[in-house]
């Protein structure tokens, strides 16, 4: 029987198809080795069309179900297989970025975690409906750890692997979150201090004898009144020192501010529809996101696949990026310095049995971000070609068994 081996790419949070390459220059590469090396079956390489990263997780990953099955349905009708559920001829690598492994990991939980059909004799599992039949009772994924007595191994589609690049299972590396949480302090610094400045531009303050940067007075601000120098001022409640406007400059400041608020309070009750809108849209990402700050949850889902990967013999593996060369040590007032060689996107495991992960290095990235963004990029990646043969060889490794050695393919070459 004729026999595909589909490799199945999906991006991760905003991400698209030109996420393995402007023309998944990648995935074909890789399509390419992995060809030669398996000559005995077809390899075909898919990108998951770009899907929207928001909303709930479990979700996102139905979509993708349905849109892989449709796609192996069609190989398995082009190879006119007889019983595709029952002896495919197509089995799947699925192939993730960054919060794409972690989709890929939740599909192959699910499908996994489902039950065949029973037979009409069993009356149990009649008793408890179809919804439990197929293990639907409970919310699928790494929410539920199947026993052993649940997992399917005659899955369809049939999940041969699931291979990571650079995907947080356990979480971003610390270093990463803490630098990104330090930038947005002084951002939001940096803005209190614009605001300030704004404020002083219009209102002023302090008083006439200190003089604007520069000797130049801001645009637009408003002169400070002149104080009478020869009139004593009785009122014990007048501004002391640096003349009427002093300390009234300072109220002015803050009055500003507080003005700024104001106008955009009235500017957001204005387009109270699209602010909503826009609020939804932000949250709906952060709840897509959101299983990355579920410590228990993330350590759950890798035991699962841990587990797939003893008793059904599911590949796993993980990808990551460490900084080389190019890299620095980063002083992180949240966790201390971190070697430049030791910068990761990624939380690595340290006290469970995670799987296969390795480290690709790039020795041309100034920073982990960047380094996980450019992966599939031969020339921001000088470890680009090493990341490919990784990949290839563990693919390979995966597939080569029963399957693959009843492929017919080189009988009818």
């Amino acid at each position: 029987m004729k026999k595909t081996l589909l490799l199945c790419f999906i991006h991760g949070f905003k991400g698209g198809e030109d996420t393995f390459g402007s023309k998944s220059e990648f995935a074909q590469h890789l399509a390419a080795l992995i060809s030669a090396a398996l000559p005995k079956v077809d390899v075909e390489a898919v990108t998951y069309p770009k899907y929207e990263t928001r909303g709930d997780l479990h979700d996102c990953v139905a979509r993708f179900r349905d849109w892989l099955l449709e796609r192996v349905i069609d190989i398995e009708v082009a190879n006119g297989t007889p019983s595709p559920t029952i002896e495919p001829s197509v089995r799947t690598i699925l192939i993730g970025h960054s919060m794409g492994g972690i989709v890929a990991a939740e599909t192959v939980i699910a499908l996994a975690n489902e039950k065949p059909i029973p037979h009409s004799g069993d009356s149990k599992a009649s008793e408890r409906g179809d919804a439990d039949a197929y293990g639907d009772s409970e919310p699928r994924g790494s929410q539920q750890t199947p026993s052993s007595e649940s997992l399917n191994n005659m899955m369809f589609p049939y999940v041969q692997g699931v291979l990571a690049f650079d995907t947080p299972f356990l979480g971003i590396a610390p270093g990463v979150m803490a630098h990104g949480a330090e930038s947005h302090y002084n951002t939001a610094s940096a803005a209190l201090t614009q605001l300030s400045g704004l404020s002083t531009a219009f209102w002023g303050s302090g008083n006439k004898d200190q003089p604007a940067s520069g000797g130049k007075q801001p645009v637009a601000a408003l002169p400070a009144p002149d104080s009478d120098k020869n009139t004593k001022n009785d009122r014990p409640n007048a501004p002391q020192g640096g003349g009427a406007w002093g300390n009234w400059g300072k109220m002015a400041m803050l009055a500003g501010a507080a003005g700024a608020v104001a106008a955009g309070s009235a500017a957001a009750y204005m387009n109270r529809d699209t602010i909503n809108t826009g609020w939804s849209w932000v949250s709906s990402h952060l709840e897509f996101v959101g299983c990355l700050a579920r410590g228990e949850e993330l350590k759950n889902r890798v035991r699962t696949m841990v587990r797939l990967n003893d008793e059904l013999d599911i590949g796993f593996a993980n990808l990551y990026t460490r900084l080389g060369k190019a890299a620095t040590s980063k002083q992180v007032s949240m966790v201390g310095t971190v070697l430049g060689n030791q910068r990761t996107f990624c939380n690595l495991p340290s006290k469970i049995a995670a799987g296969i992960w390795k480290e690709a290095v790039n020795d041309k990235a100034t920073d982990e971000t960047g380094a996980h963004m450019t992966m599939f990029e031969a020339k921001e990646n000088p470890g680009y070609e090493q990341l490919s043969e990784e990949a290839k060889t563990l693919i390979v490794r995966w597939s080569k068994n029963d399957w693959y050695e009843t492929s017919t393919r080189g009988d009818i070459e």
